[in-house]
């Protein structure tokens, strides 16, 4: 009897600290978070941009999924619906995120297919619609150096993630495991593909998670700026 009541406690015991020790050693990395790299500074705000919406919208203090979906918006449909079902609605509750959308002056009444084709179903609140003149989109897609260039509708299947203090932030060494194993170049990640499912389940969602992550931890006075993916620096500049 004093056998089976041992390691019957033995067992409970196992049971009740296993959880413990595993969160005792996953404290310390609250204290080495990693933030999201900052590849551009300075992009431009739209401060001159006239909102479908009526109201004022800003890059400045919001997190940012901004897109162009140009002179025919709902050509973009696909793109916006994988954008729709794996961004915003898994984000729309967060503080001052919100999902901006360029389009052309001209284009304000093609536009409204697309947004109601995305809002069939409830009210996109967080989802904007801002249009301003071709050359003034151009000077706000340059500010955001991309590699590639809009098309002849002043759109893309790409977006980009703006922090609060208009910084565009992606991944400075977006290599796999099995390319840095082989000691392929380093290549940045600027901007997500939102035909590509799998791009915005793995990375983009990550992405946000971690400046989301990185903005409650300055709200609570626990994070470290100097932590940058030290890391990746490093193998950008071997």
């Amino acid at each position: 009897m004093n056998k089976k009541r041992l390691k019957r406690n033995l067992i409970l015991g196992i049971l009740f600290f296993l959880p413990v020790l595993f969160l005792l050693f996953l404290y310390p990395a609250k204290h080495n978070y990693i933030a999201l790299d900052i590849l551009e500074e300075n992009v431009l705000d739209i401060t001159s941009f006239t909102s479908l919406e009526n109201e004022t919208i800003l890059l400045k203090d919001h997190i940012t999924i901004l897109g162009f979906v140009g002179k025919k918006p709902i050509d973009k449909l696909t793109a916006m619906s994988n954008l729709k079902e794996l961004m915003y609605d898994k984000f729309k509750g967060f503080k001052k995120f919100q999902i901006v959308m360029v389009v052309p002056d001209s284009t304000k009444t093609e536009v409204q297919l697309l947004k109601s084709e995305l809002s069939k179903y409830e009210p996109l609140k967080y989802w904007k619609y801002v249009s301003a003149s071709n050359k003034e989109i151009l000077k706000l897609y340059k500010s955001l150096h991309l590699i590639s260039d809009l098309d002849a509708n002043f759109a893309t299947d790409d977006v980009v993630i703006i922090d609060k203090e208009l910084n565009l932030r992606g991944r400075i060494d977006d290599r796999s495991d099995n390319e840095k194993q082989k000691n392929k170049p380093a290549y940045q990640m600027k901007s997500y593909d939102c035909i590509e499912v799998a791009e915005l389940k793995n990375k983009m969602s990550e992405d946000l998670r971690i400046l989301f992550t990185e903005y409650r931890q300055k709200r609570k006075g626990n994070f470290n700026s100097e932590t940058r993916r030290a890391n990746d620096l490093q193998n950008v500049t071997e």
